[in-house]
């Protein structure tokens, strides 16, 4: 199962104490999972139209816990806000009466009701985004502005003729399945985010050990090639002291690294020392190919 499918089996169980928190997330089940017909004998019925089990369960439990068995779906849409009993129908491409939706409680159960029915979560292992796909500009309106009360930054844009309410930052995430009452899923993705964020470090730490051994491993190149050099066009014995000896030890400790070769010099020299040395035989070999007409 994916992740987002475990949210939503999640969020099914979860069960609002209060009724006014039951309307409002009956409300978005309502609004973006039902649509609303009339009977052969003229009678107001309530057709759900999700394909998700977990939508189709809450649904039902929702109304078995919000109303007396056998309500007629008329009390039930005045219950919603939709019906007035006048034979007013609010259409349910417009937005869930803000009524019903008062209280931070209400919101909650709100956003719960709508990623239900129309929600959905990418693989965190892959990416960190969470959206809610809405027919209507009015509803994904709603939706994010219900999310953004949270202290969150939901963003809405246009895709071909849906508008979708998405975040993507992993915090945010974070922050709206604590806001929906996902809380299993939750600690599961907090607990990818630890994990990805330790394997980045590692990776950035071994990428940057790597490219510090080649940059070692290429100066070092560098330093014998001119010591070589030196030693077929200046001679080695033509140096200052200190130079051909720096030179004799680069030659023969290949692979050191500048502490251990200036801990073969006698006397030791500390590794600014061996630096100094060998760049001052780097210089030479440089000043004695451009007088000898070998710089390009």
């Amino acid at each position: 199962m994916s992740f987002s499918g475990e949210v939503k089996q999640e969020l099914e169980r979860v069960l609002p104490g209060a009724r006014h928190c039951q309307l409002a997330e009956l409300a978005a089940i309502l609004h973006f999972g039902c649509r609303i017909e009339k009977d052969i004998d003229g009678n107001l019925e309530i057709v759900l139209q999700s394909e998700n089990e977990s939508v189709s369960r809450k649904y039902f439990t929702l109304l078995k816990k919000t109303f007396i068995i056998g309500t007629g779906a008329e009390k039930v849409l005045q219950a919603l806000k939709v019906f007035d009993g006048e034979e007013q129908i609010r259409e349910l491409g417009d937005e869930v009466n803000p009524i019903l939706m008062k209280n931070a409680c209400c919101k909650r159960a709100f956003l719960r009701g709508a990623f239900l029915s129309v929600g959905s979560m990418s693989d965190p292992q892959k990416s960190y985004h969470i959206e809610f796909v809405c027919d209507v500009e009015k509803q994904a309106q709603q939706i994010r502005d219900a999310v953004n009360s949270f202290d969150l930054e939901a963003k809405i844009v246009k895709r071909k003729k849906y508008y979708v309410v998405y975040l993507k930052e992993g915090a945010g995430l974070v922050d709206l399945l604590n806001i929906m009452g996902a809380h299993l899923s939750l600690m599961s993705l907090e607990n990818l985010r630890i994990e990805k964020e330790m394997r980045n470090s590692i990776n950035r730490k071994v990428n940057c050990e790597t490219a510090n051994i080649t940059k070692t491993v290429n100066a070092a190149n560098k330093q014998i090639e001119d010591i070589q050099w030196l030693e077929k066009h200046y001679g080695l014995s033509n140096l200052p002291d200190n130079l051909r000896e720096m030179a004799k030890i680069r030659l023969a400790y290949r692979e050191s690294s500048l502490q251990e070769l200036g801990g073969y010099l006698n006397p030791p020299v500390g590794k600014s020392g061996v630096n100094h040395r060998l760049r001052k035989l780097s210089e030479l070999a440089e000043q004695i190919r451009v007088k000898g007409g070998e710089e390009k």
